[in-house]
């Protein structure tokens, strides 16, 4: 939601960002300063899967074709919910801190 008003439109796409918001005009993309840590984010998310697939390849020890099918929907799924409450959290406190006086 917009940090302003409340609207639904902080993103245009699964893990894109809007650069304004439809209902207020705030300039979404000026807030987005701090995007470089996306990649850190992503790598350490990354980690955490590769370790649950091991450690459930390990424990059940399910075929390929399941394991492909299983963890493909899993990790694309995890990244963009990832990625969107990163950049939801970051795109709020660069909006709080420009508000400060």
């Amino acid at each position: 939601m917009c940090p302003r008003c409340g609207e639904r439109t902080l993103f245009e796409g699964p893990a894109q960002l809007a650069d304004k918001c439809s209902a207020c005009g705030l300039d979404i993309l000026s807030l987005e300063r701090g995007g470089r840590f996306v990649g850190v984010v992503t790598m350490l998310l990354a980690l955490v899967l590769i370790l649950a697939a091991l450690g459930v390849d390990e424990w059940l020890r399910p075929p390929l074709w399941v394991t492909f099918l299983f963890w493909g929907p899993v990790t694309i799924a995890s990244v963009v919910f990832a990625l969107r409450f990163y950049k939801t959290m970051w795109v709020f406190h660069q909006y709080e801190e420009s508000q400060q006086p």
